[in-house]
């Protein structure tokens, strides 16, 4: 007898429903999140269960582990592309724990990727540098902001970074906006302390391996850029083609269009948040160092608005990254943009898309 099992996992509980090859239920129970209750009760079916589902919610990394370690096949489901019947009035855990056992019995099931547990926790690490550096920017911006509004002058991003007391209180005069100042000052010491602390840890512990060194030939990606794609990236070749990355970088508009007009959206949050911010940092610093990169996109934002630019810009470089990883030829980049950013039979200077050896 073969079983498929579903795991409906919450907070702090799970539902575990059991079916058969027939579809029927054959065990349904709702547990304590606790890894050892849950293997005790899946024990009297361990010989004959073909796989287990489990949905990929927020805390999903210590039940996929544990399963996989007492030796289950596990499948993360991925719960943006479920649908489950529209014409249903009611379902609840249960309900939605055999759903995910039949789906899986069947071989429909959209699953998710399993990230390897090893290298997990440097990536967390990354992103919660990423975290700490939106932080910093917007600690940045309200000083650069109360500045502006209080004197006329706009402070570059680096001075607020290196402003001392003594230049806050030349700057303003009243002393509860030094007061203000002050506060945005320490805080934004606090974040960089914390985020050149975590680069150090993660440039000691990772460096960039095959097939990712190529990405350091691009403008715009650093080793600890580069380091956030390869970890947040994983396995290239789960991504059959480019359109598949670019999507899952969010890259790819979520409009539904049907003859020239717009329709409604999709899912927006489809794909992977911190890959989409690390190509439109890139794309940013490719915007600032590079006068090419600077000129397109003062075309592309005159036609449109700033960000929607600096989205196809970050687009461009992501769908030109996953050619170089694929083919480990940074030439691909410059060729790419030959062709999408300065036309077709454009003998525009493409040299500053390769960073000198």
């Amino acid at each position: 007898m073969s079983y498929y099992v579903g795991i409906d996992l919450h907070s702090d509980n799970s539902y575990i429903g059991v079916i058969d090859k027939k579809d029927s239920r054959i065990f349904g129970k709702k547990l304590p999140n606790d890894l050892g209750v849950i293997l005790k009760e899946l024990k009297p079916f361990k010989k004959e269960i073909q796989g287990i589902v489990v949905e990929s919610t927020y805390n999903w990394y210590w039940l996929v582990d544990g399963l996989q370690e007492a030796k289950y096949k596990v499948h993360l489901a991925n719960p943006a592309e479920m649908q489950q019947y529209s014409g249903m009035k009611y379902t609840d855990d249960k309900w939605d724990s055999y759903w995910l056992a039949h789906m899986l019995r069947l071989g429909i099931l959209p699953e998710g990727y399993i990230y390897p547990k090893e290298i997990r926790p440097v990536r967390d690490l990354l992103r919660k540098r990423t975290m700490l550096v939106r932080h910093r920017t917007a600690h940045i911006l309200s000083l650069q902001n109360m500045v502006n509004r209080n004197t006329g002058k706009k402070l570059k991003v680096n001075d607020a970074k290196k402003l001392s007391e003594e230049e806050i209180s030349k700057q303003l005069s009243d002393e509860h906006h030094i007061m203000a100042v002050q506060s945005d000052k320490a805080v934004i010491d606090f974040f960089h302390e914390q985020i050149e602390r975590i680069e150090k840890v993660v440039l000691k512990e990772v460096k960039l391996r095959y097939p990712y060194k190529e990405l350091v030939t691009v403008p715009g990606i650093g080793e600890i850029l580069g380091i956030t794609i390869m970890l947040e990236t994983g396995d290239i070749n789960r991504f059959p083609t480019v359109s598949d990355y670019s999507s899952y970088c969010r890259c790819v508009s979520s409009k539904k269009i049907s003859n020239g007009k717009k329709k409604g959206e999709g899912n927006k949050k489809n794909g992977n948040k911190y890959l989409a911010w690390a190509y439109v940092e890139a794309a940013n610093f490719m915007r600032r160092y590079s006068e090419p990169a600077r000129s397109w996109h003062q075309r592309k934002a005159s036609k449109t608005n700033k960000i929607v630019a600096i989205k196809a810009l970050s687009n461009k470089i992501a769908r030109a990254c996953y050619f170089i990883i694929k083919d480990q030829n940074p030439l691909i980049l410059r060729n790419y943009f030959n062709r999408t950013v300065g036309g077709a039979g454009n003998q525009r200077d493409t040299k500053w898309l390769i960073k000198p050896k």
